[in-house]
């Protein structure tokens, strides 16, 4: 193949081009190139870019820009497709490898001989009311969490009731979660006793609704534990219909030991046109 080798990756429908950064770097990518490469009628389509660099030992360094080429510190779907990117590569062993991102350096690894990957996260504070937020119909509570990126989590009755468009944007906008916004995420309780609870996320930097988010499903994971509504770990239903799962420890103040399993799987490889 002629031009620069990229590979599609899905993460529980959350999708990327992943290249290795050892034939490109960051200053090869504008924001309109990350945009024009991520566009889904005139390019190769996904919810982000990734590049993956080599960082000595078993770290490898994971650059993301979200599909308008803006850049973020963190996403959770694009790191479980790093991890196992990394090992396809030889980058990194697949048994334990540390990656690190815009907020911060985290151990990852493969799980099993499929497709699935874990990704241990730092702890961070519980979430928290945020003053200036009104409930709208259908909404319970509200709460908002950092989790490598601000996640707002909205408890409602029924996701499937969500205007997504509507609700998450304005929610992903609002004043009151901070000048750069913050992913709007909603959760409701599981169809049938014992089953996946469900989530849908309005995302900024795609603007839009996200088949998966993996950062998204840990904050709401946690807010439901230190609400009481649930108890860890805990198994979501993503938009795509694949299962995402969360396990941590809370302490009164803050979620430890937190882990994010899901899907890291490559889809195809090509070559984009120079």
């Amino acid at each position: 193949m002629s031009g620069t080798t990229f590979y599609k990756m899905t993460g529980s429908g959350n999708d990327f081009i992943m290249l290795d950064g050892r034939g490109t770097t960051a200053a090869d990518w504008s924001p309109a190139r990350i945009a024009e490469i991520c566009d889904r009628r005139n390019g190769a389509g996904a919810d982000g870019l990734v590049i993956l660099t080599p960082d000595g030992g078993a770290t490898v360094r994971m650059a993301f820009w979200n599909c308008d080429g803006s850049p973020a510190a963190m996403c959770g779907n694009a790191a479980l497709c790093s991890t196992r990117f990394a090992a396809h590569l030889g980058l990194a062993p697949a048994a334990g490898m540390k990656l690190a991102t815009g907020a911060g350096t985290f151990p990852t690894r493969c799980v099993g001989e499929g497709h699935e990957a874990e990704l241990n996260l730092p702890d961070f504070d519980l979430p928290a009311p945020v003053p200036g937020l009104a409930l709208a119909g259908g909404e319970r509570w509200q709460v908002l969490a950092r989790v490598g990126v601000p996640h707002l989590v909205t408890r409602v009755d029924d996701v499937e009731w969500v205007d997504l468009y509507s609700r998450g944007s304005a929610l992903r906008h609002h004043p009151a979660v901070g000048p750069a916004g913050a992913n709007a995420n909603f959760v409701s309780e599981p169809t049938q006793p014992g089953g996946p609870w469900l989530i849908r996320t309005f995302e900024r930097g795609v603007e839009g609704e996200t088949l998966a988010c993996g950062t998204g499903t840990v904050a709401a994971a946690v807010a439901l534990a230190a609400h009481g509504e649930a108890a860890l770990p805990l198994q979501f239903q993503t938009r795509s219909g694949r299962a995402l799962r969360v396990r941590a420890v809370l302490t009164p103040s803050q979620a430890t030991q937190v882990w994010l399993q899901g899907e890291g799987r490559l889809v195809y490889q090509g070559a984009l046109s120079d």
